[in-house]
């Protein structure tokens, strides 16, 4: 066994077993946090923006004909909610990794159930694209990130 200080500043014993390099406050969890939720926010504000505004390029946004039965006549409040509260979200929980806050595992949680949510709702309102399986696998990655963070996913004995 290995020892190690404590953040504490007390010196003891480490179970190798039980180390992982994405231990919430390990710098691959943090940076791996910080990449996925910044792209992911980024492009979440760029696309609700583009939505909202009316920007329309069948390849990347459909056409406002996809909405015929929704309760949306246009893609302004989907727009803005995917902007401001999947794109927010992800940007928040990329900032509460950059300032190494507690808060961090819980922000990426959030942001990756709305993430998720999005493109569901998504899926059932208009066609399938594989941008939304990017997406939806990238949710993903966040949830089993957040999972590793925890050491839910770690193999030895059970804390």
């Amino acid at each position: 066994m290995a020892t190690h200080i404590s953040p504490t500043g007390q010196a003891g014993r480490s179970d190798p077993r039980h180390q992982t390099l994405l231990l919430p406050d390990s710098a691959t969890f943090r940076w791996t946090t910080i990449v996925l939720t910044g792209l992911i926010g980024l492009t979440a504000v760029a696309g609700g923006v583009a939505i909202a505004s009316g920007f329309e390029n069948e390849s990347l946004i459909p056409t406002p004909s996809v909405l015929a039965g929704s309760v949306f006549t246009s893609f302004v409040i989907p727009g803005l909610l995917l902007a401001v509260v999947v794109g927010g979200l992800q940007l928040l929980a990329a900032v509460l990794a950059i300032v190494r806050s507690r808060w961090t595992i819980l922000a990426v949680t959030v942001a990756a159930i709305a993430l998720l949510v999005w493109i569901f709702v998504e899926t059932a309102m208009i066609p399938w694209s594989m941008l939304q399986a990017v997406y939806f696998a990238a949710g993903l990655v966040e949830i089993g990130l957040v999972m590793v963070g925890l050491g839910l996913l770690s193999s030895g004995t059970r804390r």
